[in-house]
């Protein structure tokens, strides 16, 4: 059988792939000694992102997380209009509309997680196509302008990040909202293969261990024959793995933080760990008070806890 074929016949639920960075590593033109000297000036930089994070997509990332997505997106562009040549505007404001649309459809609840039926096959039902559309859209030019800075510049952090968050969210699109499977299947591994190219650029980046983390874990939690066809084409997944690097997200990531802890949270749900996935959601239900999936999984993880 084609690999292709095996792949189309294995189903994939989410990939989180949210990831964000801020800034451009290397100088172009610069005399060798002078280019290495500057990137390893910047790496060391990348240790501590925190500081140098745009306020207009911290504030856009927490409007998203608290459900408030026009406000999200006022914000998104106005860092698109301040730094036109970026393609992290367009990537977050591509994130700001698949966010939207998974959350009318439950995809970050235990009742979709805990099913095995929708989290190995996506959802049941129809999208909002407007919502749609315009995520394809802004999510395609995003792709399209990360490519381009990274054709003059293999280690432009902000080209990466952007291609990672993109790739990733289109991965989620075509399994979750279009059924497209082997389309899914190559955009994940894309999108794992350049987060894990920025964090050799940018080890200080710690949201891109979301998009690893999540692919090793939907991975590892597909079914043993399909894994063993997976594992013949030479792709992976490990549940603990991934798990580990979501809670590195979870710990030390920034704009994908409450991301990460969400996805750990459901997946503690999954793995029998109601204690913590009650923690996980106790702060995010602090954190982001609008936002009322968070208290109710709150409840739903306190009931599993008692119950265990």
């Amino acid at each position: 059988m084609r690999f292709s074929r095996i792949w189309r016949s294995c189903r994939y639920c989410w990939i989180a792939s949210f990831a964000i960075a801020i800034f451009i590593l290397a100088s172009i033109g610069a005399p060798l000694s002078a280019l290495a000297q500057t990137q390893r000036e910047t790496m060391r930089e990348a240790s501590l992102p925190s500081a140098l994070f745009q306020s207009q997509l911290d504030s856009g990332f927490r409007e998203m997380y608290s459900l408030d997505f026009d406000r999200a997106r006022g914000d998104f562009a106005a860092y698109e209009n301040a730094h036109p040549s970026d393609p992290v505007g367009e990537a977050a404001q591509a994130a700001s509309y698949l966010y939207e649309e998974f959350h009318r459809k439950g995809v970050f609840t235990s009742s979709f997680f805990l099913d095995d039926k929708k989290f190995l096959n996506g959802i049941p039902d129809q999208p909002d196509k407007p919502l749609c559309d315009k995520f394809i859209e802004l999510d395609t030019r995003a792709q399209q302008s990360a490519r381009q800075l990274l054709k003059a510049n293999p280690h432009d952090a902000n080209a990466l990040l952007a291609l990672t968050l993109s790739e990733g969210m289109m991965a989620d699109f075509d399994q979750i909202i279009a059924k497209k499977q082997f389309a899914s299947l190559h955009d994940m591994r894309a999108a794992e293969a350049d987060a894990a190219r920025l964090l050799a650029v940018a080890p200080g980046y710690q949201d891109a261990y979301v998009a690893i983390g999540a692919a090793n874990y939907v991975l590892g939690s597909l079914p043993a024959y399909k894994r063993a066809f997976l594992w013949l084409g030479g792709i992976h997944g490990d549940r603990v793995r991934g798990m580990d690097q979501l809670a590195q997200a979870a710990l030390h990531g920034h704009y994908l933080k409450p991301l990460a802890e969400v996805l750990l949270a459901l997946a503690s749900l999954r793995e029998h760990q109601p204690a913590e996935a009650r923690n996980l959601f106790l702060q995010l239900s602090r954190d982001f008070p609008q936002n009322p999936v968070f208290s109710s999984e709150l409840a739903t993880a306190q009931k599993m806890a008692e119950g265990h």
